[in-house]
């Protein structure tokens, strides 16, 4: 008979978890057609982690979606990263620090690349400000 318990929820997250960070890893050394498709697995699978905890995994769907903008911009399909990337900054504000850098840093490459150059201008700006706050 299963047993379902504490124990064996943390396990499953954490498996869960680990899947999202090898898929990640994953996509970003296989050639593109088959990295979006992981990449967008990863997203799906953080997405469901970060329903049942958010304060656990909501750093891991921001990282998650990021890389699924990134991945979307090597494909020169910049309207599709473009919520994904936004969607990454207002989940990286929560925690602040390095990842909403990262995040801002990404939306800047984004809206770049659709020729919305004073909108990256602002992101980029404000990336360099949350990355000198952090530093003191």
């Amino acid at each position: 008979m299963a047993r379902y318990g504490f124990d064996d929820k943390v396990r499953r997250e954490a498996v869960g978890a680990a899947s999202v960070e090898g898929l990640l890893a994953y996509a970003m050394s296989r050639p593109r057609w088959a990295a979006l498709r992981g990449a967008r697995r990863a997203v799906a699978m953080a997405r469901d982690l970060a329903a049942a905890d958010p304060q656990a995994y909501t750093g891991l769907l921001s990282r998650a979606l990021r890389t699924t903008a990134g991945l979307l911009l090597r494909r020169r399909r910049p309207e599709e990263a473009l919520p994904l990337a936004e969607e990454a900054v207002v989940l990286a504000r929560r925690a602040g620090g390095a990842p909403l850098v990262v995040s801002l840093a990404c939306l800047a490459q984004v809206l770049e690349a659709l020729d919305r150059y004073g909108e990256a201008a602002a992101a980029s700006s404000q990336a360099a400000r949350e990355a000198a706050d952090d530093e003191e």
